[in-house]
């Protein structure tokens, strides 16, 4: 009777030690999955976070590249401009006709304007520069486009209120689906209004 209670506990013990076993390599494999899946959602965070930080670089060149040429106007350094903008700049103007102050500024006609910006914001590879005469009776607003430390194309805007959207979003990299919810407003001019006249309005989206 020893013997057969002494087998029957030792057969107790051996079920019981395989049933932990059991159980202890369902858990290790439920931290494995567990593990693996925080791993990939690290690895997404990171790639997400270099993303932005590269984006938050690039802007960063592109708001100097803009700042550079204002320095430029304002010393006459010719040969700075020219480094900075491209032969065949696009120009675009949007106003009053005597108030075409960048292109006589670019092309040499006097009396230059002093372009003395107010704020300076970057959208990607969009600069939008604001300010106004000291008189404070003309605004003017600026959208450069820089490509790879170039200036490309210069949006003027003279007395006129200006609303910059951005059309969309960028998913995994590809633009989604444009709809009027993803055309939020980014940004608006402030400026505009200093000479306590009625001035018109414009969208400008990026």
């Amino acid at each position: 009777m020893v013997t057969d209670g002494h087998s029957a506990l030792h057969e107790h013990f051996a079920l019981t030690c395989v049933m932990v076993i059991v159980h202890y390599t369902a858990v290790e494999t439920s931290i494995i999955g567990w593990r693996g899946q925080h791993t990939q959602t690290e690895q997404i965070f990171t790639t997400s976070k270099f993303k932005l930080d590269t984006l938050a670089d690039s802007e960063t060149k592109n708001r100097d590249v803009v700042l550079k040429l204002y320095d430029a106007l304002r010393s006459r350094d010719v040969d700075s401009v020219h480094r900075t903008l491209t032969p065949d700049l696009d120009y675009w103007f949007h106003g009053p006709p005597p108030h075409q102050f960048l292109m006589r500024t670019l092309t040499g006609v006097s009396p230059p304007f002093q372009f003395s910006p107010l704020s300076v914001v970057s959208f990607g590879s969009t600069v939008i520069a604001e300010g106004c005469d000291a008189a404070s009776s003309v605004s003017w607003i600026h959208a450069w486009t820089v490509s790879h430390g170039v200036i490309t194309q210069v949006r003027e805007y003279s007395n006129t209120s200006l609303t910059v959207t951005r059309i969309g979003s960028v998913v995994a990299g590809r633009s989604a689906e444009i709809r009027a919810s993803h055309c939020p407003s980014v940004w608006e001019s402030k400026f505009s209004g200093r000479a306590g006249k009625s001035v018109p309005g414009l969208v400008l989206a990026i």
